[in-house]
């Protein structure tokens, strides 16, 4: 599977934004839900649902970290640009 992202528009907060980062954790997921299947398959529906339930909210937490990093280090830019005109 191709890892390249042509082009994307996103605000100027996640302009550094770890694309890569947040496709690899979608990645995992996908790998995650696989799995699940593969328990429900095999009659264990207690044990997938608790699968996806867990991982969704690993998944939201992770990307929102990222998001939160990328808005961060934003910030630090702006304030340090601020710092210089002074």
């Amino acid at each position: 599977m191709p890892r390249r992202v042509k082009s994307v528009r996103v605000p100027e907060e996640l302009s550094s934004l770890d694309l890569s980062g947040v496709i690899a954790e979608c990645e995992k997921y996908l790998r995650d839900l696989e799995s699940a299947t593969l328990l429900k398959q095999h009659g264990d529906k207690e044990a997938a649902e608790a699968l996806i339930r867990a991982r969704q909210q690993d998944l939201g937490r992770k990307i929102g970290m990222k998001v939160w990093e990328a808005r961060k280090a934003f910030g630090a830019a702006k304030l340090s640009r601020l710092e210089e005109e002074e």
